[in-house]
């Protein structure tokens, strides 16, 4: 397989995030099928929850897939922002799958430790090295998008967890093989579903920040205020900063600012703006300039 190369007039980051989730997925829904057979014919727990995982993941890379393409649609008079927080939405759900993935693990291992079953370890370990070559496949792919966005972590973590779950796999099958030892099956399992939700909770913990309209985490709003005041010459004082995100990648900013008087609103706007861009890395910025008291007391005093 030739992966499309990410150089050349195409060199966009959505673009190059978008061919690498559609490869990851391909990758991985192809290997689902044959984990759960594997896990089937072998009665390992340790196959069949990589393959639930593996299942989950399948659906979460292709919803990435389709956030990325969603979001290149342009804005229009219901959605003024467009679909930027498409992607986010997206991997706030992939966390969510991701927890409910590792509860079916925990449940599972439980049964298994009450009731051990027979394992055969020829087919187990045969899948579950297939399984691990499978995912670190994946994971080189994706690792050559954009680390930075969340969608792309989302998938990221999703393949990392197969990738532990298929080497616990290869190791349970070792032990059950040499020393018959069973349990070691269950017990990998859930080893393998606590570094999952360890990583599931930062997911959606960050994911959370950018739906519930969060500060980025570059950004200091208190900062911003200093930084303007300080270097941009007709702004006495800078205050009402607001900051959030569409997206980890896109952050907007709007701002109140009390300048001298005499001077030319739309040239400190453009100063702001341009200052803003350059210090912060912030593009989209809404000012609102006054001469004097604050706008929003007098609305306040009249309320």
């Amino acid at each position: 397989m030739t992966i499309p190369s990410d150089r050349g007039s195409d060199t966009d980051a959505l673009g190059r995030n978008t061919r690498r989730i559609f490869w990851a997925l391909l990758l991985i829904g192809g290997f689902t099928i044959v984990e759960v057979i594997g896990g089937i014919i072998s009665g390992s727990l340790a196959l069949l929850a990589d393959a639930a995982h593996m299942f989950v993941d399948t659906v979460s890379l292709f919803f990435a897939w389709i956030a990325f393409r969603l979001s290149r649609r342009p804005a229009d008079h219901a959605r003024t922002y467009g679909y930027h927080r498409f992607p986010v939405l997206v991997a706030y759900t992939n966390g969510v799958f991701l927890v409910i993935v590792v509860g079916f693990i925990f449940f599972e291992a439980v049964e298994r430790f009450m009731s051990p079953t027979q394992i055969l370890a020829g087919p187990m370990l045969t899948v579950a090295v297939l399984g691990l070559l499978v995912n670190i496949a994946a994971f080189a792919v994706l690792r050559g998008g954009d680390r930075q966005n969340l969608n792309v972590r989302g998938a990221l973590l999703h393949v990392l967890g197969d990738m532990l779950g298929s080497a616990a796999a290869v190791s349970a099958a070792i032990v059950i093989m040499t020393t018959g030892w069973t349990p070691i099956d269950p017990l990998l399992s859930v080893f393998v579903g606590f570094l999952v939700l360890r990583s599931a909770w930062f997911l959606v913990k960050d994911a959370v920040h950018v739906l519930l309209e969060g500060v980025p985490g570059e950004l200091d709003v208190q900062e911003i205020g200093q930084d303007l005041v300080s270097t941009v010459d007709e702004v006495e004082d800078v205050h009402h900063v607001h900051a959030w995100s569409l997206s980890q990648d896109h952050s907007l900013l709007t701002l109140h600012a009390r300048i001298i008087e005499n001077a030319h609103p739309d040239s400190v706007i453009a100063a702001i703006q341009s200052r803003l861009a350059s210090r912060f890395g912030v593009s989209h910025v809404t000012v609102q300039v006054e001469v004097g008291v604050c706008s929003d007391k007098h609305v306040s005093a009249s309320a």
